[in-house]
């Protein structure tokens, strides 16, 4: 390989990699910059009372419906789990927002948390419904 054909191929490689490194520098500067505008409320929402009664206020309602309610916190987002169903709490630089399946709602820290443990128990109650309506399957002798 001659001295020309590698220096083409090195422009042609830092060529590609200059659009995408454009793209990708500006993403992660802008997910920075909405990390740093939401540090606030992910502390408060870590360090609140209201993720207190949440979680054991969800636990009592999903025992009593004999489903596990699984908590975790990935990074500053607070996932709960149950029936294959999530709901996260994330800080934005807002506020923090319940992310149910298809819609967002503002949550007060300041507040209690029983309309959204309502909210969400009675979206996992729909889905049991739906899955005792449906038919077991038959299975065949083979």
């Amino acid at each position: 390989m001659s001295f020309l054909d590698n220096l083409e191929n090195n422009l042609k490689a830092l060529e590609s990699l200059e659009a995408g490194g454009l793209e990708d520098h500006k993403r992660r500067e802008l997910e920075r910059e909405q990390a740093i505008a939401a540090a606030p409320w992910a502390e408060r929402l870590k360090n609140s009372p209201y993720v207190g009664k949440l979680m054991r206020d969800l636990t009592r309602e999903g025992h009593s419906r004999r489903m596990k309610v699984n908590f975790v916190w990935i990074g500053r987002t607070l996932r709960m789990e149950a029936m294959e169903e999530r709901l996260e709490l994330i800080p934005g630089p807002k506020g923090v927002d319940a992310v149910f399946p298809g819609h967002r709602v503002p949550v007060d820290l300041n507040g209690e948390p029983t309309s959204l443990i309502q909210e969400w128990l009675d979206l996992l109650d729909r889905k049991r419904q739906q899955l005792e309506s449906v038919p077991p399957e038959e299975f065949e002798d083979e």
